[in-house]
């Protein structure tokens, strides 16, 4: 239960103790990431990586993840970020009655063991993932939040009982936060509580490209323009056919990929114009978007697409790179990209940008104050509002 007294907003989310289920702490630097090491410095944070979207197959990938996350339960807590602590938990992935109650117990000592290592009292559970519905909540909160950042049921291979479970949490939440407009009109049923903060972007990070210190990678060095580019998870959600056309479309210029790779690469096979840089440290990123004459956002027309906010477009925007997005809703909300659907009009607007390459201040500047900072200072004022009401 809620303490009753007043808390008003300069005083929310200040000293408290937080549990977070989230994706796996050691993977590319997500909203989650920026909005708990932003609250780190004023809380401690208790990191829960990820417990199960799906269930696993006897891929080599999988393999390799279980492995990964017998290691890092082997590991212990760890203190990764100042104020900021790292638990690899194991659970059961499956998402039958039965597994759900084994994870109900056996999760939920695991966290409370390092919650009692940390002497957390009474914390906050802020929940971005639906599987930690058999914990959160279950934990003695002060207050439980569930953060919607994604459609998970949309995601292929997502196992069919992730739509209840997330039902579960946010009907028990006290909050509910989302980052696209479509996912609060899909969970405002759910739970009345329900807000839309939309990502920020580590403007400072970014806007490094428009440096002249800042030194292109050597692998970008001598490829010839216009230099195409797009940095992220190279996933189902990727419309790769596209940017084949756009490979295509520019034979004597340069499409380059950064980020780990999880679906097929058929459709490249054969562009020779086409590089494949494999995941690049975040730290890096501005530094590539410095030799990126156009940055792409060349998602699929799908549910999990629709639902989405892209952290990537206020990332390029940060550096001041002209964008190119297929019909995202909230890409098209912030009014700064060039919209294209279907292979003709798509290449036709990378022809367009390209009357503007490379990194550009005005562009920087627009997005300059969509800061995480300011999104947290949101955040405040919705968990002292929820506080207040109860």
């Amino acid at each position: 239960m809620i303490h009753s007294h007043h808390l008003d907003a300069s005083a929310a989310l200040r000293g408290r103790d937080i549990v977070c289920f989230s994706n796996d702490w050691d993977g590319d630097p997500l909203s989650k990431t920026h909005i708990m090491k932003a609250l780190a410095r004023d809380n401690r944070i208790l990191w829960v990586n990820s417990v199960a979207n799906r269930r696993p197959t006897a891929s080599a990938q999988d393999l390799g993840r279980i492995a990964k996350k017998l290691a890092d339960a082997a590991r212990g807590v760890t203190e990764p970020w100042p104020n900021l602590h790292v638990l690899g938990p194991l659970a059961v992935p499956s998402f039958g009655p039965l597994a759900r109650k084994m994870n109900g117990s056996v999760f939920r000592k695991q966290v409370l063991r390092a919650m009692k290592r940390l002497d957390f009292k009474r914390p906050i559970s802020w929940s971005f993932l639906p599987a930690s519905a058999s914990v959160s909540g279950n934990l003695g909160e002060d207050l439980v939040i569930y953060h919607c950042v994604d459609e998970f049921s949309a995601f292929a291979g997502a196992a069919p009982e992730i739509a209840e479970l997330e039902a579960t949490l946010a009907r028990r939440a006290d909050l509910v936060i989302v980052s696209a407009e479509r996912l609060r009109q899909a969970k405002i049923s759910l739970n009345p509580n329900c807000h839309l903060v939309r990502h920020g972007v580590d403007h400072v990070h970014f806007s490094q490209a428009l440096s002249p210190l800042t030194r292109l990678p050597a692998d970008l060095e001598g490829l010839p323009h216009p230099v195409i580019g797009f940095f992220g998870l190279l996933a189902e959600w990727v419309d790769l056919p596209l940017v084949r056309a756009v490979a295509d479309a520019f034979p004597h210029g340069s499409v380059v990929l950064l980020g780990k790779v999880q679906t097929s690469l058929a459709p490249l096979a054969g562009a020779r114009n086409v590089h494949l840089m494999g995941r690049r440290p975040y730290e890096e990123l501005p530094c590539w978007c410095k030799g990126f004459d156009v940055a792409l956002m060349p998602f699929v027309d799908s549910e999990l697409a629709a639902s989405s906010n892209p952290l990537k477009v206020r990332e390029y925007l940060a550096a001041g790179l002209p964008v190119v997005s297929t019909p995202v809703p909230e890409v098209e909300k912030l009014g700064l990209c060039r919209i294209a659907k279907g292979p003709a009009a798509f290449v036709e607007a990378v022809h367009s940008a390209l009357a503007d390459p490379g990194p550009n201040a005005t562009r920087s500047a627009a997005v300059a104050a969509e800061s995480w900072d300011a999104r947290v200072e949101e955040l405040r004022s919705l968990v002292a509002a929820t506080t207040s009401r109860r």
